[in-house]
């Protein structure tokens, strides 16, 4: 990949906490992620970074190329999926397998061609319901 002089090719990087908990997300030119090859390097590019301020850093993708989705502060780094996970938008959601916030009742049958939003509240006031017809 050539590398533009006007810095215009980035790479982003997440700062995670002891809990992997992103504290703040940077973006870094390539020219300081490149490898002995000149070929990006999420290693090379982490390691720019320690160096600079310390910490733990993991690469994102603000077109959600690796680790499912940009990172944001809030979100959680899962090691074992090597996803970042959105900070839990409902108290009632948890979280499934493959890092995806879930209800805790299914979505209506016609979700896809009627506009819903989740209402908390109602779900807590009585929880088989909680979808709400927008």
């Amino acid at each position: 990949m050539e590398i533009s002089k006007l810095g215009v090719y980035m790479a982003h990087f997440a700062e995670l906490n002891g809990s992997n908990v992103v504290q703040r997300v940077l973006v870094v030119d390539n020219e300081n992620c490149l490898d002995a090859d000149n070929n990006e390097s999420e290693a090379v590019g982490v390691q720019f970074l320690v160096d600079l301020f310390g910490g733990t850093w993991k690469q994102t993708s603000y077109n959600n190329n690796m680790r499912k989705q940009y990172a944001g502060e809030g979100y959680t780094y899962d090691e074992t999926l090597n996803i970042f996970i959105e900070p839990q938008i409902f108290a009632s959601w948890t979280l499934d397998g493959s890092g995806e916030w879930q209800p805790p009742i299914s979505y209506p049958s016609d979700y896809a061609t009627k506009w819903y939003k989740w209402d908390e509240d109602a779900y807590q006031a009585d929880n088989s319901t909680g979808w709400v017809a927008k």
